[in-house]
């Protein structure tokens, strides 16, 4: 094992360990967390949520990852399926894609029409600032890769048995509409990207990277300084927060 994994490893047990006493402190104060974690396809969202929930309570952890909507569901209000899996006191919840599949699968992909796409973008902030003053830590990541690195993940996951499950119709029209993503992104981070609910971007071509970069943020933000302290910054250059010239200054891939 070479000296950069036995780094990795070190740090990745240490940023659990942290994270295992954050959520200590949380069941003991009642603090509600909520994690939307979004990103382009293979852009190792499960990895992430694996590395952070690793250690942490079942009852008091919960992943939600929601098929497509059934037809009764798409007659509702389009938040409501997900309000009922918002956190409870001394809960985390991670969201593994969320709302915002009408900010960028279902307007690429013709889900939504353009005006359901539309009322979505102006709704959004109006919602997440309901969420944040009824007491909810609301933290939004969009994980990032280029292009030739989300063709070679895609590939990975066609050819190995092990990764059938991940596998997606919808794997094959990443690539072909890969400006279209790109347009749409830039747009739902710019109009959804509030002072209470930020949008943090992470750079994840390498993985362990930006796995690193992702927990010490969640730390930083989510616990209570006396644990925080003990956790280094994440890389800038891996982690930032998201700015309207990242969209055209090469931070975010094009």
């Amino acid at each position: 094992m070479s000296k950069k994994t036995d780094d990795y490893e070190e740090e990745l047990a240490a940023l659990q360990l942290a994270l295992v006493r954050y959520q200590q402190a949380a069941l003991e104060s009642g603090e509600k967390a909520l994690i939307v974690l979004e990103g382009r396809d293979a852009a190792g969202k499960d990895g992430t949520i694996k590395r952070i929930t690793e250690h942490l309570s079942p009852r008091a952890t919960r992943v939600v990852a929601l098929p497509k909507p059934s037809d009764r569901e798409r007659s509702q209000w389009y938040f409501q399926r997900y309000v009922i899996h918002l956190p409870a006191a001394g809960e985390l919840v991670i969201f593994n894609r969320s709302w915002y599949n009408r900010g960028g699968v279902e307007p690429v992909m013709g889900f939504c029409t353009p005006a359901e796409h539309e009322q979505f973008l102006r709704d959004v902030p109006t919602f997440e600032a309901m969420l944040v003053e009824n007491g909810v830590r609301l933290v939004k990541l969009w994980l990032d890769i280029s292009k030739d690195e989300q063709a070679e993940r895609l590939e990975q996951r066609r050819v190995d048995p092990l990764k059938a499950l991940k596998t997606s119709p919808l794997d094959a029209e990443a690539q072909k509409r890969w400006d279209a993503y790109s347009e749409a992104r830039d747009q739902m981070l710019r109009r959804t990207n509030a002072s209470d609910t930020p949008w943090v971007c992470v750079r994840a071509d390498h993985k362990k990277a930006a796995r690193i970069a992702v927990m010490r943020h969640l730390v930083k933000v989510l616990a209570p300084k006396e644990i925080a302290k003990g956790v280094d910054k994440p890389d800038p250059k891996v982690l930032f927060s998201f700015q309207v010239e990242a969209c055209s200054d090469g931070r975010l891939a094009r």
